[in-house]
């Protein structure tokens, strides 16, 4: 009996390793807007997109601007392998130059 307890805490244990594994793996394919392509922007909710304007950005400034402009552009056609970080400093470089104007 107590051969089997161990065995069952040993098969348990091993599942739950293996899950968190996974859980881990799929938390790391998905929480990378920043470096994904525009695909994966129009996929990504609102506050995650938020987020990564303001990373990719570094600045507090015109996220909401930055995050339309990137939707905008996410939507033409054949924009889909775009990066993102490409698209953000696209429209980045526009808001400023509409500022300087």
């Amino acid at each position: 009996m107590k051969f089997i307890k161990k065995y069952l805490k040993f098969i348990i244990g091993i599942a739950v390793l293996v899950f968190v594994v996974i859980v881990f793996f799929f938390a790391m394919q998905t929480g990378d807007l920043e470096n994904s392509n525009l695909r994966k922007w129009r996929a990504a909710d609102l506050s995650r997109r938020m987020a990564a304007a303001q990373i990719l950005s570094a600045s507090d400034e015109n996220l909401e601007l930055l995050v339309q402009c990137v939707d905008k552009i996410a939507t033409l056609p054949q924009s889909g392998d775009m990066m993102v970080r490409d698209a953000l400093t696209l429209c980045n470089m526009g808001i400023v130059m509409n500022e300087n104007n």
